[in-house]
């Protein structure tokens, strides 16, 4: 088991994706991802942090840096500080946290609050190793047009595991993504539980990739619809605030 690792801030702010928006958070940033998206937003994380950034108080930027590794008291402690202020629940994120799962199963345990996992949806040992320690999954699909490889295979695995807690997936589409492998996308949810939520999440222009016009976001909507019971557009609606 781990005694420690890498984490890149602990902090409280608004969640700004997926079907929890708008709901206050405590987010725990762990470094370290086994995927490289084009459109991803924080690349910091693909390596270790010198230092953990930690808000001393929920919401109010009063942070302070504190030495990795850290330890599951010392990240239990700090997450539990932040928690004198109501939250709706602690994202584990990153990166992908579940490169951390053993010592991510040793934190969740120490949590009094909802547990919340932001994952790229490929490392399904990994999540069946940790699934009775976590409520919600966020998962996202990962379309080919913006991979440098197919991972339908890994997601299919991933979410029949994540259909025993609740789960909502989020796909990121952009003015490259196509109907072929959007439909893939959906059949995939389709066929574990056409009751899982949606989230179709136009691309944040980033990278090089462009943002999907009005008329194709309605369209892929139509398209899930015809195939699922709850199907939303949501963008990045953090960025709108500025939040963090």
């Amino acid at each position: 088991m781990s005694k420690e690792t890498n984490v890149i801030e602990i902090f409280s702010s608004i969640q700004g994706e997926g079907k929890y928006v708008g709901c206050r958070q405590i987010f725990v940033r762990f470094s370290g991802c086994n995927l490289r998206c084009q459109y991803c937003d924080t690349i910091d994380s693909y390596n270790k942090a010198f230092y953990c950034k930690v808000e001393n108080t929920a919401g109010n930027r009063d942070f302070i840096e504190i030495e990795n590794p850290l330890s599951v008291v010392e990240i239990s402690s700090r997450i539990n500080n932040l928690l004198k202020l109501p939250h709706h629940s602690v994202s584990f994120t990153g990166g992908e946290p579940l490169c951390q799962s053993d010592f991510l199963k040793d934190v969740a345990k120490e949590i009094k609050s909802v547990k919340y996992l932001e994952t790229n949806g490929t490392l399904s040992k990994e999540l069946a190793s940790i699934i009775d320690d976590i409520d919600i999954i966020s998962m996202d699909i990962k379309l080919p047009s913006f991979m440098k490889q197919i991972l339908w295979r890994e997601h299919e695995e991933f979410l029949k595991i994540a259909n025993k807690k609740e789960v909502f997936v989020k796909v990121v589409v952009s003015a490259e993504t196509n109907e072929s492998e959007f439909k893939t996308a959906i059949s995939l949810v389709e066929r574990i539980n056409k009751k899982i939520t949606f989230i179709i999440q136009p691309i944040t222009p980033l990278n090089g990739c462009c943002a999907i016009s009005p008329e194709a976001v309605i369209q892929f909507q139509n398209l899930a619809l015809r195939s699922l019971d709850d199907v939303r557009v949501i963008p990045q609606t953090h960025k709108f605030i500025n939040q963090m």
